[in-house]
């Protein structure tokens, strides 16, 4: 006969096996900011141990109900594996932007993370402890004295917990003051806590009205009988300190260096370190400071202002989508229209976002702004972001499974795909130049977020902004321009290089476009266009 388990049992082993089994990361860190020596070091470390335990047994205490403590404990050790992986592998984070993150990769993305390591981690901590979580019968007493019982360990759990604050309240809030990221590396609660603040802002959003912004929108009008073009290409993990432009020792942009007409901006900062903040937050009218997915959801953005004013817009895709930036303007998916042998078990190389563009270029009737979204340096597959031919930098690391790789071949193939993005940029400004004798034409690049790949013990992104390295906020952007464009714009060139050092940021993109394109609204910052100074009057 199997051997069984009363509920508070059952809680108990529960709390014990998540806090001091499946947090490794949790107390990794915990010992590095700490240090424990002597008795007091480590008194405080096993004293933290007993505060999380008791606070978890407490919780699944209140839950530990027939056909409800079971269901629960099975939802929690089916989700922690996952959650606890990606933190031991890549050093990430769990809070509400990571999760939305999570939420909206596709699928394609997906299948790029499922590796042999993260089906072992879910055996080990998922899979075997469900095994002997279903096969153990779990004995409830009669209701009043379960319900006495469960009085008991509530009072004694209370009892402890104020001994423990009592004595070392001090400590603890020193320590989890100085390091808040303690709080995004303990699971279960990270993620709970991350889900519930998703919902609730989801829950929001569904009830919402699109606000309409620039209403007051017209166009200034310069002289010039051609149709200008405007082409904004949107980075995907490239990272400044790895663009050779910005003075990295490897040669990563061979091609764009040759343009004499480019424009680095070699300061810049995102507005966030992953894709589902950064992308709609740079085409919004809000500030870094300012910004909420809420307010970004509830107000249109630049693009519907752009479109408002007069121009045609297009939005070009080979991402996981343009997290709301472009869902009131035409929008298309590189999967949609490329080459097969561009694209691969369902995703494309950048090359793809070109496709087809010289055919909407001749078919031109007024000015247009069109987006071209790129796959970029999207992780942890950097060897899938670009073909063959672009291997340089050797070793490469030919798999997901970062941990199999060493430093230097996790960053070879990062670099690789720089230069493949420096490539396919280079291509951009040959196909605007070549058509700049019946079109004027200009293109700004500019990346969603950086990347981390090992400093600190971080690899990938989407650490928490407060905390992320310079490596995940600081990033790539240029500018280049047809004279003729330039001249249409009344842009002075040479003081805009003269100014391409100071420092900017994701807050910039949406006014700079705004004044370019020469759309005159209240919404409109002079102090945020970085073309401003170097206006010509």
């Amino acid at each position: 006969m199997r051997k069984s388990l009363r509920s508070e049992q059952l809680t108990l082993i529960a709390a014990l096996f998540f806090i001091l089994v499946s947090n490794p990361v949790f107390w990794q860190h915990l010992y590095s900011v700490q240090q424990p020596s002597g008795v007091a070091g480590w008194l405080f470390m096993a004293v933290g141990a007993l505060f999380l335990v008791v606070v978890l047994n407490l919780l699944l205490t209140l839950l530990a109900l027939p056909y409800v403590l079971k269901p629960v404990l099975s939802l929690l050790l089916i989700i922690t594996p996952f959650v606890v992986y990606f933190m031991a592998q890549f050093g990430v984070m769990m809070n509400v932007d990571m999760l939305r993150n999570a939420v909206q990769t596709n699928t394609t993305e997906t299948l790029d993370l499922l590796t042999p390591k993260l089906a072992l981690y879910w055996l080990l901590l998922g899979g075997l402890p469900l095994f002997f979580l279903w096969r153990t019968p779990l004995v409830f007493r009669p209701l009043r004295r379960e319900a006495l019982i469960k009085l008991a360990i509530v009072l004694a759990s209370a009892l402890v917990l104020g001994l423990i604050s009592f004595g070392f309240y001090k400590e603890f809030a020193s320590v989890f003051r100085n390091h808040r990221e303690l709080r995004y590396l303990l699971a279960p609660s990270n993620y709970i806590q991350a889900t519930s603040s998703y919902l609730k802002q989801n829950a929001k959003l569904k009830a919402v009205v699109v606000a309409p912004i620039g209403l007051d929108a017209t166009r200034s009008t310069t002289a010039g009988t051609r149709p200008t073009l405007t082409v904004i290409v949107v980075g995907e993990t490239a990272r400044a300190a790895n663009f050779s432009l910005n003075g990295y020792a490897r040669e990563t942009n061979p091609r764009l260096k040759q343009e004499a007409g480019l424009i680095n901006l070699p300061e810049v900062r995102s507005c966030g370190t992953d894709t589902a903040v950064s992308v709609p937050c740079m085409f919004s009218m809000f500030e870094r400071n300012n910004y909420s997915a809420d307010q970004a959801k509830s107000h249109q953005g630049l693009l519907d202002v752009v479109q408002r004013a007069g121009y045609q817009v297009l939005w070009r895709d080979n991402q996981s989508g343009c997290k709301g930036a472009c869902d009131r303007v035409p929008n298309e998916n590189t999967r949609d229209f490329a080459e097969v042998k561009l694209c691969h078990d369902g995703e494309c190389l950048d090359e793809a976002l070109l496709q087809g563009l010289q055919g909407k270029i001749d078919a031109m009737q007024r000015d247009t702004v069109i987006v071209l979204h790129m796959m970029g340096s999207h992780g942890p597959a950097y060897f899938k972001r670009y073909p063959a031919a672009f291997a340089k930098f050797q070793p490469t690391c030919d798999t997901a499974q970062l941990d199999q790789c060493t430093q230097t071949q996790i960053t070879n193939s990062y670099d690789n795909s720089l230069l493949y993005t420096d490539f396919v940029l280079s291509n951009v400004i040959d196909l605007l130049r070549k058509n700049s004798s019946k079109v004027d034409t200009a293109m700004t690049y500019i990346s969603d977020h950086g990347e981390s790949l090992g400093e600190r013990g971080l690899y990938l992104h989407g650490t928490p902004y407060l905390l992320a390295p310079d490596q995940q906020t600081h990033v790539p952007a240029m500018l280049w321009f047809s004279p003729e464009y330039a001249a249409r714009a009344n842009i002075d060139l040479s003081c805009l290089k003269a100014k391409a050092g100071e420092k900017y940021s994701h807050d910039n993109l949406f006014h700079s476009t705004l004044g370019l394109l020469n759309i005159k609204t209240s919404l409109y910052q002079k102090e945020l266009d970085w073309y401003a100074p170097c206006r010509n009057k």
